[in-house]
């Protein structure tokens, strides 16, 4: 291709004969002696969209493209393999065929005579894993990487947290996926709500190659994506981790699928790191932790109070319309002075291993090399007599609450697992209506300011009469006008309850469960079990005058499947004494 064309969309062969589709941008004006590094974003959700009459500085991408070039980078976009104008078939999410075509893209790019032999990859959300995978290749030319937003152990932190099937978010996303696969505009339209020939006006779908003059290469790569795996369905036949998935009966997925299960290769690869991620984005704080403290790749981790892609502050003790910080032009040269670091000039620029933490109610950023930070002390608060919460101890040998799992319970559809599907703004609201169908134990009012940091973990002490269920946990702020504040959760499914010895393949807090359908322990009804997690990780602080509230839950209505799954109704007796004293370790500061 000439090096001196702008934007330019074509097909590139895989080693199997499946064709990728990319766009390649690069700076207006570029001279066939000039050689610069290149940016790769790959996804599966179309990497560049087929527009009606739009001049190219207007078309969708050219904003992205835009701000990369004049940083001094081609910019090249992948559709991947079994998506968007793509040729191939997805057995699942980032199989392993999916992430070898992405090394052999980037060896195409270093090729190039425009390239100067250097790759980076970026990306929020699934684009985020692609550039995390990427470095699965251990490619020479890659030398950075920077996965935001991103879902590190994508079955444990998205689909099945705790092994309860998000069952809102999956479904949503699946259907638009599905429909992305096949170029269904009017699929797409009606699930946003708008008129199919209005938008059949603007958008053809996904952008075919310059190559396809009539439209055949797009369609026979379409008719090859009917055959790509539909997550929801598959997942609603999946439970445990060692379970086949999907029609091509893949096993082991939940690890395959996950830049956690490849960490030795993505260790040697050397690659630095830039990495944001949000407190209440599903669960993918715990996994940006987890890689921190498991490989000894350069990591920068910024972790916000954004949603999913930092389109919106979620730090419930702001306003709703508060502005994000730092805003996203700061946030893209933040991304350029990293990449600049090691992809520019001799490429021998460092990162920092380091964690930037924002601190919820305090509206404070706070730099650790350590996690969790230093200065943090556990306190115990056990649950109490007429729903208490305190750090005494309980005394008597008897002691108990019974609660009946209320279904219509729910945290709605803007809260931190639907974010991940579209980068919804998080917003719980007043909890106080909500608490009134869940069991819950709240302090006295706090003495002082007290600063909680880290993973909270809860042991609960309790005997059902059914033999599974789901155990969510809130951990929630509640003022002295009576507001309660959503700050975080944690989840267990029943029969998943089995603690392993085995090793994680990355650090965990609170114990370590295999997941697995030979590790199954179904709860004994009537039988006291105990069932210990930690919740997802938070920094917050809880003010002078407040209260600390912990909530129990057996069901979310609009984000869980339900749990047990043949529809019965758990009733729960909840332990709170000497003897099976149920309770919550917060790690903290003051108080």
């Amino acid at each position: 291709m000439s090096v001196l064309t702008r934007n330019q969309a074509l097909h590139i062969p895989m080693r199997d004969g499946v064709r990728i589709a990319v766009d390649v941008w690069l700076p207006d004006g570029i001279q066939p002696r000039d050689r610069l590094p290149a940016m790769m974003r790959a996804t599966r959700y179309w990497r560049a969209r087929g527009e009606v009459g739009v001049p190219v500085d207007e078309t969708s991408n050219f904003a992205e493209a835009e701000r990369w070039n004049r940083a001094g980078y081609a910019l090249v976009l992948v559709d991947g393999r079994g998506s968007g104008a793509s040729f191939g078939i997805r057995r699942f999410e980032l199989a392993e065929d999916e992430v070898t075509d992405y090394g052999e893209v980037a060896d195409w790019i270093a090729d190039q005579p425009w390239s100067n032999g250097r790759v980076g990859a970026y990306g929020v959300s699934y684009a985020g894993n692609t550039a995390e995978m990427l470095a699965v290749n251990r490619r020479p030319a890659v030398k950075a990487v920077a996965p935001l937003f991103n879902d590190f152990d994508n079955f444990g932190h998205l689909i099945f947290p705790g092994g309860v099937l998000t069952v809102g978010f999956l479904e949503d996303w699946s259907n638009r996926t599905r429909m992305q696969d096949l170029n269904d505009i009017c699929g797409l339209s009606d699930a946003t709500g708008a008129a199919c020939d209005e938008v059949r006006s603007r958008v053809t779908g996904v952008k075919p190659v310059d190559a396809d003059v009539d439209g055949s290469l797009l369609a026979a790569a379409v008719a090859e994506h009917q055959a790509n795996t539909v997550p929801f369905e598959a997942a609603l036949e999946y439970e445990f981790r060692d379970d086949p998935f999907g029609p091509y009966g893949e096993t082991n997925v939940g690890h395959r699928r996950s830049p956690s299960g490849h960490l030795p290769q993505i260790e040697e690869s050397g690659v630095a790191m830039f990495v944001r991620v949000g407190w209440q984005d599903a669960g993918t704080v715990n996994g940006t932790l987890g890689r921190y403290n498991t490989i000894t790749n350069a990591q920068q981790v910024f972790i916000g109070p954004w949603d999913h892609g930092a389109r919106n502050d979620t730090d419930p003790f702001k306003a709703d319309d508060t502005p994000v910080a730092p805003a996203a032009d700061a946030r893209f040269e933040e991304l350029v002075a990293f990449f600049d670091a090691h992809l520019k000039e001799d490429g021998s620029g460092e990162t920092p291993t380091e964690i930037h933490y924002y601190t919820l109610g305090a509206d404070r950023w706070t730099r650790t090399e350590t996690w969790p930070p230093a200065g943090f002390d556990d306190v115990t608060w056990y649950f109490g007599e007429g729903g208490t919460l305190s750090t005494e101890a309980p005394a008597s040998d008897a002691g108990e609450d019974s609660y009946t799992v209320d279904f219509t319970a729910t945290t709605g559809t803007r809260n931190r697992w639907y974010t991940n599907g579209g980068g919804g703004d998080v917003v719980y609201g007043d909890r106080r209506a909500e608490d009134e169908k869940l069991l819950t134990y709240t302090s006295a009012p706090l003495a002082v300011d007290t600063e909680v940091t880290g993973h909270p973990v809860v042991t609960l002490h309790l005997a059902s009469t059914e033999t599974d269920g789901a155990f969510i946990v809130y951990l929630e702020d509640v003022a002295p006008d009576g507001t309660v504040r959503y700050i975080t959760e944690g989840q267990l499914r029943g029969v998943m309850r089995a603690v392993t010895d085995d090793p994680p393949l990355y650090r965990k807090y609170g114990s370590h469960r295999s997941e697995s359908r030979a590790d199954a322990l179904p709860l004994v009804p009537g039988e006291i079990a105990e069932l210990s997690f930690d919740l997802w990780a938070t920094s917050v602080r809880f003010r002078a005058g407040h209260r600390i509230r912990v909530a129990l839950a057996g069901a979310d209505a609009d984000t869980f499947l339900r749990y047990p799954r043949d529809g019965s109704v758990p009733e729960w007796t909840v332990q709170r004494n000497a003897v099976h004293a149920s309770r919550i370790v917060l790690p903290t500061k003051g108080g």
